[in-house]
């Protein structure tokens, strides 16, 4: 009953709540981004949602789009600015997300939407993650993040789809809670975002 209906009518009034309250933060954050970044304060991107339809993403967006001599981005540590880089800490740049779950594209909680263009490359298995909403955070997230593998990051996430229950969800979100406050798991070991995915 939770997994048809419970989920999706928590995720509707939490989204719609929380749009509502944070709205004087959501606001003070979008001038600030629009500042640092000179332009553009929201970051969007295809991501491949419940049974791999494709969405768009919107996030604040902590990283400029400054680029070398011939014409390429720098590396993301050299984009991040200052204020990117608190928004980023703390977590505030998924707040924006929270209109995606209004729409019915993600849920407060499942596996992360990742990119498009990893879908060629799952096996049978890691594919079972699109058989629930992607999440502004999940199971892999308060276990890690970007700091554990990928093939521990999608065990996560398909043990997740296979125990989905408002217990869980619940425990979920209070343990977000806690590794926001504490900053934990927002870079890998060797980048200040995760490494892509090769495949299998």
């Amino acid at each position: 009953m939770y997994r048809a209906f419970g989920k999706r009518l928590l995720d509707t009034t939490a989204a719609a709540a929380g749009l509502m309250v944070l709205s004087p933060l959501l606001l003070l954050l979008t001038l600030l981004l629009w500042l640092a970044n000179r332009g553009s304060p929201f970051f969007r991107q295809p991501r491949p949602g419940l049974h791999e339809r494709v969405f768009t993403l919107v996030k604040f967006k902590t990283m400029n789009d400054r680029r070398d001599a011939s014409g390429q981005l720098l590396p993301d540590g050299e984009r991040l600015t200052p204020v990117g880089r608190f928004i980023r800490k703390t977590s505030l740049d998924e707040l924006p997300q929270l209109w995606n779950v209004l729409r019915g594209d993600m849920s407060l909680i499942g596996p992360r939407p990742l990119l498009v263009e990893y879908l060629p490359l799952y096996n049978e298995q890691q594919r079972r993650r699109h058989q629930v909403r992607p999440g502004i955070t999940g199971w892999a997230q308060v276990n890690g993040r970007n700091t554990i593998s990928w093939t521990q990051k999608f065990e996560y996430d398909i043990w997740y789809v296979d125990n989905l229950s408002l217990g869980l969800d619940l425990k979920i979100i209070s343990l977000t809670i806690w590794k926001t406050l504490r900053r934990e798991g927002i870079s890998s070991a060797t980048s200040v975002t995760m490494e892509k995915f090769e495949g299998n």
